[in-house]
């Protein structure tokens, strides 16, 4: 076996063992190490993207920049780009000088690292018939920062996507427009505060899954994003579901799964 960076993939490890240099007991120690990499408090699911389609994500608030380094090192090890979200601008200054090829989305708090290439802009990302295109749309400048999280995380899981801001529906012509290109999505992240009244409007004109997002946008009766939450799972619309509140990164990634499964 040649591991890399000292730590065998679980390919190696089959291989070690059929080839005689693991005994059965020594195979199932070290397959399990290398499935959950430990680095003290930190556990690193190496095996995620097998079972799930994609690897891990790192969550930045509450770890130090140390944490999310050895983290970003161990997920380098087996995926070309790994995404960290809800980064603040002191984190980012520290992590982009151990890790020069990062894309760093200063609205939507995401930064992308990666391993032999910069990250691509989610603009860039190909798009021809054997790919499914994802749209992003907020309701308002406001909601920006959560529908720039989802972009970015589209970008990292190589679904190409389609950015349209402010068209809410309390300027419902601005929406009309679009409504041709959206009905040709695979899936539709539709960011909004305020009533949350957007993605029952966009739901009524199309023929894919509408992932609500709920923003914490909006005045005191807004309760910080619980009324736009309740008013999306109210929806009338059938082809809705709902995510947690400022919750971008879920959105994209339910949206990303939908797109990967009919590329």
């Amino acid at each position: 076996m040649n591991p890399t960076n000292g730590i065998p993939s679980v390919e190696q490890l089959i291989d070690g063992y059929q080839s005689g240099q693991l005994s059965t007991l020594e195979f199932g120690q070290r397959i399990l190490n290398a499935a959950i990499q430990s680095d003290g408090a930190l556990m690193i699911d190496r095996d995620r993207k097998k079972r799930c389609g994609f690897p891990e994500v790192i969550y930045g608030p509450g770890k130090s920049n140390e944490s999310i380094r050895s983290a970003a090192e161990q997920l380098l090890i087996d995926n070309d780009e790994v995404l960290v979200t809800r980064v603040i601008p002191e984190q980012v200054q520290v992590l982009s000088e151990w890790f020069p090829l990062h894309r760093w989305n200063h609205k939507g708090q995401t930064l992308r690292i990666g391993k032999l290439a910069t990250p691509a802009t989610p603009e860039s990302i190909a798009c021809d018939e054997t790919k499914r295109v994802v749209a992003v749309v907020s309701a308002g400048t406001t909601d920006e920062a959560v529908a720039q999280e989802a972009v970015e995380t589209l970008g990292w899981m190589k679904v190409p996507s389609r950015l349209f801001q402010d068209v809410g529906v309390a300027g419902p012509y601005r929406l009309l427009a679009k409504v041709p290109e959206l009905q040709t999505m695979t899936a539709i992240v539709c960011v909004a505060g305020m009533e949350g009244a957007l993605p029952s409007v966009i739901g009524g004109h199309v023929r894919c899954p509408v992932i609500a997002v709920p923003t914490s946008v909006g005045y005191g009766a807004n309760f910080a994003g619980l009324s736009a939450l309740l008013s999306m799972l109210n929806a009338c619309a059938s082809n809705i579901a709902v995510v947690n509140i400022d919750s971008g990164f879920k959105g994209a990634y339910m949206a990303g799964l939908i797109a990967s499964q009919t590329m």
